[in-house]
């Protein structure tokens, strides 16, 4: 009968035996059946099912419980069956309770199948066919999986299948847009840009549609809203993608709407032959060993070359910085000079400017602590002594009007520090230039010199070698003391990617690590450069031997 079962969890829970819909039974039956799915094929522990089903409040007799359900589910799914004949689809092992179905028989399963059979075609220059995979894969979907399921084993895997949906959507626009089809591929994305808003890829793929579109205004305008979402909740800046797409975009870059097919070709050698060596570093199909191209790839993609950079470049980035440190220096100064009572004004200005609500009631609030003050003050009798209390609440808000004030006038500029941290020509500028191009040595080492993995530690920080790779990280080698240091990752974080690892095995790429892990999007941007995806030392060793 297992043959005939088929099973849906992207979106409410279902099941069928052949056409016929099966009474899944009461809530909880159905937890249980829920966590026995995610493991289908694997056996799962009564404990494992009772911290699943109950994570806060688990029953005193949980084993029982959990018996009780299984028996209920064994009814369901095996009607037939007698009472006393041992489960052939649920059935009780030493090491807990197993489901045997076909993992086919599991939309999810399937989902994930089929985004993967889609990147292999799309890497295989297999455009159209990927589009049909995606779209196979995306139909499985009827909404948010495990609904009405709590507890952090519902939630990680609830997350991990929401976002592995985000990157095959995200995919799927790419696809469209390198085949030319952005005209109806700009009203998907405004639907996928309201559902994921702080996706930056969605963002980027957008502007770009609409820009092909013939609709450059409102690219620009897409940017714009973007960037005051990301200022106003979260106090950062959009990434450098979308940042270069934005600039050539003011510039009607003619290259942007460049003949698709040829596309895929332009980027620099070094990004491009990051993805291509597979065969001689390789030993199952479908790992490739240099993979720090998937994390270019899965950043909002540079669909063609951008322009070279030219002497001009850094006296356009200087022009709005030193603006904002003028504008910053002037504020400061008439915060200082009229003893805070004008703090309000600069505050409020600055809300106007940012179209900021949270600053116009600070700038409300500074002016009502101001007529505070003057209330306080005697205007009719100068002479006369401000009694004690009153003196030190007037001290108080004078500190907070004028002092503070000019504080808050100062951290709200972020030129100032961007204009000295930021500045080409910088110390840190060059040095960062500098790891950048010996990141792309190693990763060029990589591709003609497989050996070099080995002989110069690439990609190993924890082992003492003397060539400098600019910091790169083989992420399925590293412990996890060198994880946690990685830029955007918690200590949590790098503990799941190692557990994860030793689990289901080495990562292929960032969208895996990503979907994975649940890292989120402002997680993985810093590590988009650093992350080598080489497969284990003991797979290539054997490759380069088949090689020789």
């Amino acid at each position: 009968m297992s043959g005939q079962l088929r099973f849906e969890i992207l979106g409410p829970q279902r099941a069928w035996y052949a056409d016929q819909e099966i009474d899944l039974g009461p809530g909880k039956q159905r937890a249980v059946l829920a966590v026995l799915l995610l493991a289908a094929g694997r056996p799962v522990s009564t404990g494992q099912i009772v911290d699943a089903v109950w994570p806060e409040e688990p029953p005193a007799n949980g084993p029982n419980v959990v018996q009780k359900y299984v028996a209920g589910l064994r009814r369901v799914l095996e009607p037939d069956r007698s009472p006393r004949t041992p489960g052939q689809v649920l059935s009780l092992t030493d090491a807990g309770y197993l489901l045997r179905v076909d993992p086919e028989a599991v939309d999810a399963v399937r989902f994930e199948r089929g985004v993967q059979a889609a990147r292999q075609r799309h890497a295989s220059g297999l455009a159209e066919q990927a589009l049909g995979e995606l779209a196979t894969a995306l139909y499985l979907w009827h909404g948010e999986p495990f609904t009405g399921f709590t507890g952090p084993i519902f939630e990680a895997a609830r997350q991990r299948l929401v976002e592995l949906r985000a990157v095959a959507l995200e995919t799927r626009a790419e696809l469209r847009l390198d085949l030319g089809r952005h005209r109806e591929t700009v009203g998907e994305l405004v639907e996928l840009v309201a559902e994921f808003p702080v996706r930056e890829r969605l963002r980027h793929q957008l502007m770009l549609a609409l820009y092909r579109s013939g609709r450059q205004a409102e690219a620009l305008a897409a940017y714009r809203e973007f960037g005051e979402l990301l200022r106003e909740e979260y106090g950062i800046e959009p990434g450098g993608a979308l940042q270069e797409l934005h600039r050539r975009i003011l510039r009607s870059d003619p290259t942007l709407v460049m003949a698709e097919p040829t596309e895929p070709e332009a980027p620099p050698p070094v990004a491009a032959t990051v993805r291509e060596p597979a065969t001689p570093m390789v030993a199952p199909a479908g790992l490739i060993p240099t993979q720090p191209a998937p994390a270019v790839v899965s950043a909002p993609p540079p669909l063609l070359p951008p322009p070279p950079a030219t002497a001009t470049k850094p006296a356009r980035r200087e022009a709005p910085y030193w603006a904002s440190r003028t504008v910053t220096i002037l504020g400061t100064l008439l915060v200082l000079l009229s003893f805070g009572c004008l703090t309000w004004l600069v505050i409020l200005a600055y809300a106007v400017w940012r179209r900021s609500w949270r600053l116009a009631v600070a700038g409300v609030g500074y002016l009502v602590l101001v007529v505070v003050e003057v209330t306080m003050l005697d205007m009719e009798n100068p002479d006369a002594e401000v009694p004690g209390p009153e003196a030190v609440t007037f001290l108080g808000l004078a500190v907070i009007t004028w002092l503070a004030g000019a504080v808050h006038v100062v951290l709200l500029s972020r030129g100032l520090w961007e204009a000295i941290t930021a500045r080409p020509d910088s110390a840190r500028g060059r040095a960062k230039e500098e790891r950048r191009i010996r990141r792309e040595h190693a990763r060029y080492l990589l591709y003609h010199y497989p050996a070099a993995r080995t002989e110069l530690g690439l990609g190993r920080p924890d082992l003492a070698r003397s060539f400098d790779d600019g910091g790169l990280v083989d992420v399925n080698a590293v412990p996890e003391q060198v994880l946690t240091t990685l830029p955007g990752l918690t200590p949590e974080q790098g503990r799941q990617i190692v557990v994860d690892r030793w689990l289901r095995g080495p990562y292929a790429s960032m969208e895996e690590l990503a979907a994975r892990c649940l890292l989120p999007p402002s997680g993985t941007e810093p590590l988009r450069d650093l992350l080598l995806f080489l497969p284990p030392a003991s797979q290539s060793d054997e490759a380069r031997r088949q090689g020789s």
